[in-house]
């Protein structure tokens, strides 16, 4: 027997005023007293919401668009309701998003993507989805996936540089809509993207690779630097040495530390960033120097719990959106005061947590250690991704060194 049918309705958020002044027109679906909303792709202001869906005055053709693109979703909507035997709003999702096809907004197979990626708690991986979400509608926000052409996506790549956006974002946002685009069934002779040189397709930009590492001389000059005691700003050293002495560690990882990853003065753990990745997650394994275990004993918690964090950040009981808050605020303070510490210093960089990881790979390199090492030491996959990492370190050494054939060459003119 088949329960009580959802209702839907049309609905103008108009609790949610957009910068010009317009809302979202959504789709509101109610059931046992409990209602969700879902974007129709459309912006209007109260007065033409009122015109296009709730008198009967003529309308203009863009109208007439309007009031059909989002009445055939509505209809949309309730033929998946029908369809349901027993109606919940995660089977309605399912059905009515899996439905869309080649003529179908991108903006929805983006929503699509966004939820199941926080159903699955990946909420960084689906805030960079929603970035690109928005991204895309401000540029146009009716794109299809019809659309989606090498021209366009050059377009859009100017489009966004012209917007002060940096390469690395373009290609954040265009990997983004790569997946989308290659989880839809769209004729593979229409695919926009390539890879290789001299095709005519478009290739998505690879950011320029800056040098973010340290000298030995610069570390220890923040090694010995002689920070207020209990302070943010000591704990900001002291927490950017540990990254650096372990590894190149992330922050992410530091704060999800727990004690049953130290076993004799051995941290053991794998990367969140690849805890979803295809291939066999690669175990890190860190030697715990005296300096490391020192800022432990300084800066951890003790517990008998070998299920308990190491430092005071996480708690088992955050959601997955609150532990990601906490470990962004938490690289956003020791981004702010190790950069003090460089100014004060007068390291002329700005020193993020992204530098110890960096100065970790590189300082090794210059001592002579192998790639192979550097590459397991790191977590990469393969050591072609660490030949690449360590790239531009080696072009700026090489600069550096050649520097010699023409000094004094100034005198001369």
């Amino acid at each position: 027997m088949k329960t009580k049918r959802a209702e839907v309705s049309i609905y103008l958020d108009n609790k949610r005023p957009k910068k010009n002044g317009k809302c979202s027109v959504k789709l509101r679906v109610y059931y046992n007293r409990s209602r969700r909303y879902y974007a129709t792709g459309q912006d209007l202001n109260e007065k033409e919401f009122n015109h296009i869906f709730v008198t009967a005055h003529r309308k203009t053709q863009e109208q007439k668009e309007v009031l059909k693109n989002v009445n055939y979703q509505k209809v949309k909507a309730e033929t998946v309701i029908d369809e349901l035997n027993v109606f919940s709003f995660n089977s309605f999702e399912e059905k009515f998003f899996s439905e869309r096809n080649v003529d179908d907004k991108i903006s929805f197979a983006f929503e699509k993507k966004i939820s199941l990626l926080n159903e699955e708690n990946r909420i960084s991986t689906a805030s960079t989805y929603d970035c690109a979400n928005k991204s895309l509608k401000k540029f146009n926000s009716k794109l299809t996936f019809a659309d989606i052409t090498p021209s366009l996506l050059s377009k859009y790549e100017a489009w966004m540089i012209k917007d002060n956006k940096s390469k690395t974002t373009v290609g954040i946002y265009l990997r983004n809509l790569r997946a989308i685009y290659n989880e839809q069934d769209i004729d593979k002779a229409l695919y926009p993207f390539g890879r290789k040189e001299g095709e005519k397709k478009y290739k998505i930009p690879s950011s320029k690779n800056t040098k973010k590492a340290l000298t030995i001389s610069e570390i220890s000059m923040i090694y010995n630097y002689k920070p207020q005691s209990n302070s943010k700003k000591e704990m900001a050293k002291d927490y950017w040495l540990f990254l650096y002495l372990c590894n190149g560690m992330n922050v992410k990882d530091f704060c999800l530390l727990k004690w049953e990853n130290i076993d004799n003065n051995v941290i053991t753990y794998k990367r969140a960033k690849t805890e979803r990745s295809t291939a066999e997650q690669k175990t890190i394994k860190v030697a715990l120097k005296p300096e490391s275990l020192e800022i432990i004993r300084k800066w951890g918690q003790p517990s008998i719990l070998k299920t308990a964090f190491i430092f005071p950040h996480l708690t088992n009981e955050m959601s997955a959106k609150k532990q990601r808050d906490t470990h962004k605020q938490l690289t956003k303070t020791m981004n702010k005061y190790t950069t003090q510490i460089a100014t004060e210093l007068g390291i002329n960089k700005p020193i993020t947590s992204y530098y110890a990881r960096h100065s970790f790979a590189t300082v090794l390199k210059r001592s002579g250690t192998g790639i192979e090492m550097i590459s397991e030491l790191l977590g990469h996959s393969n050591t072609i991704v660490t030949q690449n990492y360590l790239d531009s370190f080696e072009n700026y050494e090489i600069q550096k060194q050649t520097d010699a054939l023409t000094r004094g060459f100034e005198k001369l003119i």
